[in-house]
């Protein structure tokens, strides 16, 4: 079979320690997820069942440690937001899972970032309309090197953090997520079949706000280091 052109690269995250890559087959993404962050955006947050939105899988922009990647100013917005997220990485195919059995089907755990055109989102809510345009765009993945479950386990708790500039302006803990990461793999398994190459965004703590032309964006989680931007 020979393709009417030369299909682009399979996008992938870089693993630590390892020259191995993590290839993307889907990206999935947890709305409201931390109860402050919830409020902060005007919604209830209590446990009503949990809903997701998606992204490109070449939306993912790697970014190794140590590194300050140049990111784009996207166009079409004047109110762009940071929100920093656990993300974790699908290594074995699953549906209807059960959250005790979730971990197994974990690869791994990595920083990243939801980037996201509040004002777009903000008018397509308003009107009932899907999130594509504020959520769905290109280079709207960050995301810092994956870490093998088999090497530092599952965390369930440890601080989440973001500054801009220098100023702290998220921070949380993986212990406040409305929805655990085993129980957000069970409800999202109800719908779809997860597949190894899935990453799945957990969602982001309270504290998100705009960044222009020059800010240092910077953010970590315990046990995965950090992962920074200068946005250009």
């Amino acid at each position: 079979m020979s393709h009417v052109f030369t299909p682009d690269p399979i996008p992938s995250v870089a693993i630590a320690g390892s020259d191995d890559r993590f290839p993307v087959r889907r990206i999935y993404c947890v709305g409201r997820n931390y109860a402050a962050h919830a409020r902060e955006m005007g919604s209830d947050p209590t446990r009503e069942p949990p809903f997701f939105f998606c992204k490109p899988a070449d939306a993912v922009v790697p970014v190794a440690p140590g590194q300050t990647a140049d990111h784009p100013y996207p166009a079409a917005t004047a109110n762009y937001h940071h929100e920093v997220e656990l993300v974790v990485a699908i290594g074995k195919s699953g549906s209807e899972i059960e959250a005790a059995n979730a971990n197994e089907h974990i690869w791994g755990y990595a920083i990243g970032l939801d980037m996201t055109r509040r004002d777009l989102q903000t008018a397509l809510k308003d009107k009932g309309r899907p999130w594509e345009l504020g959520k769905s765009f290109d280079r709207s993945a960050p995301i810092g090197p994956l870490h093998p479950a088999s090497a530092i386990g599952h965390p369930s708790s440890g601080r989440i953090w973001l500054t801009v500039n220098g100023v702290l302006k998220q921070q949380g803990d993986l212990a406040d997520l409305i929805w655990s990461v085993p129980e957000t793999i069970a409800h999202l398994s109800r719908y779809f079949e997860l597949r190894p190459g899935d990453l799945i965004f957990t969602g982001t703590p309270e504290g998100v706000g705009p960044m222009v032309h020059g800010d240092l964006v910077s953010g970590g989680i315990d046990g995965l280091g950090e992962l920074s931007l200068r946005i250009v």
